[in-house]
């Protein structure tokens, strides 16, 4: 009630009046430039809002590309590295061929070889054989004294052969 009693009825008039006076100025001379300032405002924050849009979708955009390309490289990568795997195989496959055939082809030449030395190691028993029954029989010839003497010869043959071996 104090408060009631401190206000004036004129000066509450007065002040009204005055603010609608100061309200009708400043619509008149000010409100269109605040306006045209604050739609111009309203404006700019939506283009940057536009552009803020527009870099995410292209951001989004280089991610899916970027995705789609590492994705081919990844796929190329798997393809040369089970091309690589399949050609080690294939390599590793080919060289056991190649190396079992060459084994067989020196498996089959030491078994000629030693057929060969076998052929020439019997020859030369045969010869050695035959030549000491010639000389047996030459000493038996020459020297057919006694039945003690040719199983002399005979025994001394044998000793031949056995040296011979």
């Amino acid at each position: 009630m104090e408060l009631l009693k401190l206000l004036n009825f004129n000066e509450i008039i007065v002040q009204v009046i005055s603010f609608l006076i100061l309200l009708f100025v400043l619509r008149i001379f000010a409100w269109g430039r605040i306006l045209s300032i604050l739609q111009s405002r309203r404006e700019r924050i939506a283009n940057e809002f536009n552009a803020i849009d527009e870099a995410k979708a292209d951001a989004a955009r280089l991610k899916r590309e970027y995705e789609t390309h590492l994705g081919e490289i990844e796929q190329k990568a798997r393809g040369l590295i089970n091309k690589a795997v399949e050609d080690g195989h294939r390599i590793t496959y080919e060289t056991r061929k190649i190396a079992y055939v060459q084994a067989q082809d020196i498996i089959s030449d030491a078994r000629k070889n030693i057929a060969y030395e076998l052929k020439r190691a019997q020859d030369e028993v045969r010869d050695k054989i035959v030549d000491l029954a010639i000389a047996a029989a030459e000493t038996v010839i020459r020297e057919k004294f006694t039945e003690k003497e040719d199983q002399r010869i005979v025994e001394e043959f044998i000793k031949n052969i056995d040296k011979a071996e």
